[in-house]
């Protein structure tokens, strides 16, 4: 007999269950699109990375944070990704990680919220603001309970200091200055945060 699944509705509709969810790393990607000769998107993601969401009564007491490491950074390229890993770009040498931890989180309307946070590249720490969305939840085959959540925004890369570039005769340059954040999450309820409610498989 299958687990049923237990949500709540926050202001007339579905919310996960309260507790602390952790990233699941094999259904999570946690990626950039830069555009190249400023005409074809180029996609890339961290292999390697961690993470909580910790979901509260309320969006506004929720929050999440994660922490990227550069030297897993991979965008199918060896050359470029070891450019990307230089002085050049993160130098991961002096930054071996990126973090992010949110701020504040606000409901937007239906499954949609808006979350703000501190995004750190190479030292540097600026606010950053997500377009997310809940995408729902299920217990899977093995009694974990699992919520997933979709998120990205468009940043700057030169707020960070990533300024490298070559100008293009053509006019424009050889890498955008523009960089859309993609998140795609599954995040799995710690045992010892889940409610007493939630049923056991059977």
């Amino acid at each position: 007999m299958a687990t049923e699944v237990q949500e709540r509705e926050y202001r007339g509709v579905q919310a996960p269950p309260v507790g602390t969810y952790t990233l699941d790393p094999n259904h999570t990607t946690i990626g950039f699109v830069a555009k190249h000769m400023m005409f074809t998107k180029v996609r890339g993601h961290f292999a390697e990375f961690e993470g909580t969401i910790v979901v509260g009564e309320t969006p506004e007491q929720s929050s999440a944070e994660a922490t990227m490491k550069v030297e897993s950074l991979t965008t199918g390229v060896d050359q470029r990704d070891a450019h990307l890993r230089s002085a050049d770009f993160f130098e991961v040498e002096t930054y071996p990680t990126i973090t992010f931890k949110s701020s504040a989180v606000e409901w937007v309307g239906g499954n949609q919220l808006r979350v703000t946070g501190d995004l750190t590249i190479r030292d540097v720490t600026r606010a950053v603001v997500l377009d997310a969305e809940y995408e729902g939840s299920t217990v899977d085959p093995w009694g974990g309970f699992r919520i997933g959540f979709s998120a990205s925004t468009e940043v700057d890369r030169e707020d960070w200091g990533i300024t490298w570039n070559v100008a293009l005769e053509t006019g424009g340059v050889l890498v955008s200055k523009k960089v859309v954040l993609e998140i795609e999450t599954q995040a799995v309820l710690r045992q010892e945060a889940a409610p007493e409610t939630l049923p056991q498989a059977s």
